[in-house]
């Protein structure tokens, strides 16, 4: 049975067992399960897996946006239970804050420059609240494992440097995309499309597949990309990156590893995706 809890001091008892974390936002989604699913295969039968569910308000930088993030906490324990989730920590922000957020006395982790471009660039300092709430969770639960997914491959790479750089003690697991049977990457954000905007946003998958099919140079794939995408949303960006994102591709380059990263508005819903670069390195 899932255990529903709300305090820091609950969660902070040690249980003795192999421990999974997995942090999310709530909304679950298949997505979301899948997590669940590599996590009590990292920690087997006799592991503990924990979700958290926190609507982080550290990492919003418009508040508008931080208020209509879907919040559903009764279905989402329906799906821990029926996915055999041990634990569900759901904290308040009181709770995460307790010196207030925004005060002069916080503390915050700094991703350093990958925190400053790409969705970092077009929302200033959402990854230091990223990071910090991590930073938070990692060190409440003291799990072996975290599993975060592909499709915030920015995100999963800064909490990969977080980790190795000031040695926490914790496995940090990418886990693919899910995506719907039409391509688009699955998110909670999905469900603020109209049906107009759901169609379209299928085709930022089929954009970056079209690039990464391409035989040529960085400007082919990403020349490619945009063709499919004319006229879907606004982009806010299309890059090509080297692996773990420490470059973006100059345009006459030919490289066969590293990600294709887009980003884009569909109406009033941010959208973003991510594939490898070349077919090789995504088998």
């Amino acid at each position: 049975m899932t255990e529903l809890i709300h305090h820091v001091r609950e969660l902070t008892r040690l249980s003795g067992v192999r421990r999974a974390l997995v942090p999310t936002m709530g909304a679950l989604h298949q997505g979301h399960l899948d997590l669940v699913n590599a996590a009590r295969e990292k920690v087997g039968p006799t592991g503990e897996v924990v979700l958290s569910i926190f609507v982080n308000p550290t990492q919003f930088g418009d508040p508008a946006d931080l208020e209509k993030y879907p919040r559903t906490l009764e279905t989402d324990l329906e799906k821990c239970e029926a996915q055999g989730v041990d634990v569900v920590f759901a904290p308040t922000v009181g709770e995460m804050y307790p010196e207030g957020i925004g005060s002069p006395h916080s503390i915050s982790v700094q991703p350093g420059p990958l925190g400053s471009v790409l969705e970092g660039a077009d929302r200033p300092g959402h990854f230091a609240g990223v990071l910090t709430v991590v930073c938070k969770f990692l060190n409440i639960a003291q799990p072996n494992c975290a599993f975060f997914g592909e499709k915030d491959y920015q995100q999963l790479t800064l909490i990969s440097q977080m980790v190795q750089q000031l040695n926490f003690p914790v496995d940090i697991v990418g886990v693919p995309t899910r995506r719907e049977p039409d391509g688009l990457a699955m998110s909670s954000r999905n469900a603020f499309l109209n049906s107009e905007q759901r169609e379209q946003a299928a085709t930022i998958s089929r954009a970056l597949f079209a690039a990464q099919q391409v035989q040529g140079t960085i400007r082919e794939k990403i020349d490619t990309a945009e063709s499919v995408l004319r006229g879907v949303g606004n982009t806010s960006y299309l890059v090509a990156m080297s692996e773990g994102l420490v470059r973006e591709y100059d345009p006459g380059e030919v490289a066969f590893a590293g990600r294709l990263l887009y980003a884009g508005v569909l109406g009033n819903t941010r959208l973003i995706d991510n594939m490898a670069i070349g077919i090789e390195s995504d088998t």
